[in-house]
Order: structure tokens, then sequence, then C-alpha cells
């Protein structure tokens, strides 16, 4: 099975810490959230590996160089001259995942002991053009989905901004994307866009012809790697809860 991280972002949020590193290579007690992530996808057995690169991307590379893991192979997607976004960034690295029916999308920031082995297996189940993982938690932006799960649309609290991209149900019920996805492999050419592109529209795009399931993991712990607050929020909880994450740190 192959997957992709995306660790290209500035990290802006995170201030100081990423004035001299990328956000990828931000430590939670000593262990950087790419290499918290690689092992993730290692556990759950994905086999190969692509990451896309832009802010301080030599950085990155030396890091991957520097890696020994058997049975993972690393490539990198290097954005360095121009930060293409999420959905671009699926569309450039698209010849990697040929020969796959589907792949994970996997942010660097984020987090979780989702179980990426089952969630694989129901979107591989479920015939759906994709498969998200959502939560209920507070955020001003919003997925919209119907009474089968399936995206209907967008919102933003805040701004009042709101997109319907497939006829309407009487009743939409507002997630919140975890930054984990399963994505067909017939997707990337599906994406149209030029320049920067953010995959969330480009599935609100689809979503009026296509079903772009989600799947709620409430039960499960999740953590954004937004804040330098957030940075000593999961660290504590780490280390209160040793044997949270597969693997372990």
């Amino acid at each position: 099975m192959k997957a992709i991280i995306f660790a290209a972002g500035l990290g802006t949020r995170l201030k100081d810490i990423t004035d001299d590193k990328p956000k990828a290579l931000v430590e939670v007690n000593g262990v950087s959230l790419l290499e918290i992530a690689l092992r993730k996808m290692k556990y759950f057995g994905f086999k190969d590996v692509i990451v896309n690169i832009h802010h301080q991307s030599e950085q990155i590379e030396t890091f991957i160089n520097n890696l020994r893991y058997d049975d993972l192979r690393i490539t990198v997607s290097d954005e360095s001259s121009k930060l293409l976004g999420t959905g671009s960034g699926i569309k450039k690295a698209s010849g990697f995942f040929s020969g796959e029916e589907a792949f994970l999308a996997y942010n660097v920031d984020v987090i979780t002991n989702l179980d990426l082995g089952e969630f694989y297996r129901k979107h591989i189940t479920s015939g759906a053009l994709a498969t998200l993982a959502v939560r209920k938690r507070n955020t001003s932006r919003y997925l919209l989905v119907d009474d089968k799960n399936i995206l209907c649309g967008w919102c933003n609290e805040n701004t009042g901004e709101r997109i319907i991209s497939r006829d309407k149900p009487e009743k939409l019920t507002s997630v919140a994307f975890s930054g984990v996805h399963i994505i067909s492999t017939k997707l990337p050419g599906l994406i149209t866009e030029d320049g920067y592109c953010n995959i969330i529209d480009v599935y609100l795009r689809l979503a009026s012809d296509n079903d772009i399931l989600t799947i709620e993991h409430n039960n499960d712990f999740w953590f954004d790697i937004g804040k330098p607050e957030q940075v000593k929020e999961v660290s504590l909880f780490l280390e209160k809860n040793k044997d949270a994450l597969q693997p372990e740190l």
C-alpha cells in the first residue's frame, strides 16, 4: 500500500519554533512529527510513502536520507520552488500511485490513534471516490454530510460562507475533517485545477457527481499540531498515555 504525507506547509502558526526548521521536523517528546507519521505508516503496512516538501525542504531531505527503516521506501515530491497545496500536491505525485486501487493521504501535523488499516478497508469496500476521517469537534470550518455520511457541502461558521455541492437533503450534519483520507487512484486524474489548490476544494467540486464518504472516529484521540501550546498539550498527553500510539514513541 502507498501513502502521501503532506509536509510542505510553512508552519506559520508555530511561530518561533519553525524559524529554523520545517513543521515536519518539530519534535514531540524527542520524535519529529514526520517520523511519528512514518512509523504509523509502517505499522499499518504502507510500504511506499511519498513526502511533499517546500519550506526548509533541504532539512527534510537530509532527515529522510538518514532514516533507516526496513521494508519502508520513502520518496520526496519536491515543491521547494512553488507551494502547490494538497490538491495540486496529489496531482504532481499522481504517477507514484500507479498500480494501486487507493492510497492514504496524511497531514504531517496530525497525531492520532486512528486504525489506518481498518480505515483503508472500509474505503475499499465502500466504492467511494475518497473516504475522509472526520470528528465532532469545535472548529470554524465544517464539512456538511447527509444521513449516509456522504459529503454534500462545506461551511465557514465565522464568515457565513456556505457551499452546497449536490441536491440538498432535508438535514445536513456538520463534521470536522481530521486531515486523514483514503483516495481512489481515479481521483488525481480528475484534478483539473491549476496552481495552488486545496484537496477539499476538489472534493467539493467532485461531490456533485461522486460519493465522497466520511467516517467518524470520535472514540480515537486526535491532535492537530498547529500552535506551540498544542505541542505541549500532546507531549503531556503522550507522557501520561505511553501506549497510546501505534507504535509507541
